[in-house]
């Protein structure tokens, strides 16, 4: 994700990979925004030959997802004709379920936000009422453009969980969730293809994206809402580890007798912190954060953490003092983590559901970001 493309990348002008070439140009034109790229760029930058990129680009022409975006000056050759992809042809739903509310989110092509539902959600509720609430969610913001497609619904609750299968294992303090096939649930109730993965991934996946032209690099998002998290990207790509459970940060044992979790152990970085917010040490809080943090960068080696969770989003300042000073205070005594950069992804729980929507349009642009 840090738009270039490497060989294995490029595109192969076989019959065969015609979905994956496609992909390649369409990524290229959402990368080139309404400025939009020409057909020879096109080709340069996916490896494909003029003739392939030419036939791709008339049937995106065809299928409204791409259109002219006029003529590029000549520098002494024929004006080189200039495409764009149209946002607006097609939409994709994000669903963040968190164990209190639901946030939904309607984005275009180009990942941007065209309408926004908040609403309460309980997550202990039964399946059957927490699914009608899912789906009616979806069907409110399907209403927002009635005449244009939307390719699917993405999903993103607290794990753990397989989401090759979309499964729901036992999420901390509902336990009854575990084994449910939110995916093929939620699928048969809206009528469309649902992905599902868990909170934290899905907002490092819509980071990745977002932080790739930039230079990303590895990272670390850590979400504390209603509960506390992390999403890994590692080399480009979302890491979510053999059994699809990485990432379950809240429960690293911080202190042996510490408080009881959730989740049944003590001493749990969620429990401390969460303890700490409800009694006002805020500082406390952004310390214990710091350290789970400190931890994480020692281990991995990361270039950056990213907070967020409406938690964090209460006193933003608070937690990325709390936490870039652990952080430094480990490098200053010859630990690792100096030059980290500590920052918030604003919005609180909003990226997350950004980042669901995003697991169904990054594939429609060959941006899979998944590693394991």
């Amino acid at each position: 994700m840090n738009g270039s493309r490497t060989r294995t990348q490029a595109g192969v002008n076989l019959p065969a990979l015609r979905h994956h070439n496609a992909t390649l140009v369409l990524d290229l034109l959402r990368a080139a925004g309404a400025d939009g790229i020409s057909r020879l760029e096109l080709a340069e930058g996916t490896g494909l030959t003029p003739q392939a990129v030419s036939k791709i680009t008339a049937r995106l022409r065809e299928d409204g997802l791409a259109v002219g975006a006029g003529l590029r000056p000549s520098t002494g050759g024929k004006p080189r004709t200039v495409l764009r992809l149209v946002p607006d042809a097609q939409f994709a739903v994000g669903l963040h379920l968190d164990r209190d509310g639901l946030t939904a989110v309607l984005v275009d092509l180009a990942g941007r936000p065209v309408a926004v539902t908040t609403a309460p959600l309980d997550l202990g509720a039964p399946a059957e009422q927490v699914l009608a609430d899912a789906a009616d969610a979806v069907r409110d913001l399907s209403a927002a453009e009635p005449h244009k497609p939307v390719l699917g619904v993405g999903v993103a609750v607290p794990g753990p969980l397989d989401h090759r299968d979309g499964v729901l294992h036992r999420v901390t303090g509902f336990p009854q969730w575990d084994g449910y096939p939110l995916r093929a649930a939620l699928a048969e109730r809206t009528g469309l293809p649902v992905v599902l993965d868990k909170d934290t991934n899905a907002a490092a996946l819509a980071l990745a994206l977002a932080l790739g032209a930039a230079g990303g690099g590895d990272f670390a998002y850590l979400h504390l809402g209603t509960g506390l998290g992390a999403g890994l990207v590692l080399g480009g790509e979302v890491h979510r580890g053999a059994r699809t459970g990485a990432g379950e940060f809240g429960h690293q044992t911080l202190q042996l007798d510490g408080p009881l979790c959730g989740c049944g152990g003590r001493g749990c970085i969620e429990a401390l912190c969460l303890a700490a917010e409800a009694r006002g040490d805020r500082g406390e809080a952004a310390r214990v954060l710091g350290t789970g943090a400190a931890n994480l960068v020692g281990l991995l080696d990361i270039d950056r953490v990213v907070l967020g969770g409406r938690t964090v989003a209460a006193d933003e300042d608070a937690y990325v003092r709390g936490v870039r000073a652990v952080i430094e205070e480990r490098a200053a005594r010859g630990g690792t983590g100096a030059g980290v950069t500590v920052t918030v992804a604003g919005g609180g729980d909003r990226p997350v559901a950004e980042g669901a929507a995003q697991l169904v349009l990054a594939p429609v642009f060959g941006r899979v970001g998944e590693r394991g």
